[in-house]
């Protein structure tokens, strides 16, 4: 595996990357202030382009889905894959079968981590990889384990750039970030 400090520098990368294009917005829990380890990578997307959301993961789903209907491409974070689950309705019952409403596409990337329990183990609600249950439901949306720093950059550039305007949920590895993220 790669080596901790490379793999979150490539994921501030990818964020800076995503702010360069004047469509993405953030959205998500603790984006604007410290809370999580996904917040340190951020420090390059401008404060005004980030919304704040209160813990209300189908909201927050349907949200982006809304917004990327509108032409924007939001970039939705779930700290914990764990959370995701309860965005699923969102996700794969809407934003997977779009397609099959008339041809509708909304982009929306998908941001979600793996927890660690490393250095406190926060139980098992907290820390579980659902990649193939995922990837086994979706029809429409790309599901991309990221599992190794050099694949970070590229599967976000294709999350942006995809002209068939397919979604993304990219799984990042909190294992895989460097000792402190919550600096920023």
């Amino acid at each position: 595996m790669s080596n901790h400090t490379d793999y979150y520098d490539r994921l501030t990368d990818a964020m800076t990357y995503l702010a360069s294009n004047d469509k993405t917005v953030f959205l998500g829990q603790s984006i604007k202030y410290s809370g999580h380890a996904l917040y340190g990578n951020l420090a390059n997307v401008p404060v005004e382009r980030r919304y704040e959301l209160p813990v209300m993961e189908d909201f927050q789903m349907g949200m982006s889905i809304g917004m990327g209907l509108t032409g924007l491409i939001p970039v939705t974070l779930y700290p914990r894959f764990d959370f995701l689950l309860l965005a699923a309705n969102q996700l794969f019952n809407h934003l997977d079968n779009l397609a099959y409403f008339g041809g509708l596409r909304s982009r929306v990337i998908v941001r979600v981590c793996v927890g660690t329990d490393r250095p406190l183990d926060p139980g098992a609600q907290h820390k579980q990889d659902y990649t193939e249950p995922f990837r086994a439901m979706a029809k429409e949306i790309d599901v991309v384990s990221l599992t190794k720093a050099e694949h970070v950059l590229p599967a976000y550039r294709k999350a942006l750039t995809r002209e068939d305007g397919r979604s993304s949920v990219l799984i990042e590895h909190a294992s895989l970030y460097q000792k402190d993220p919550f600096k920023g």
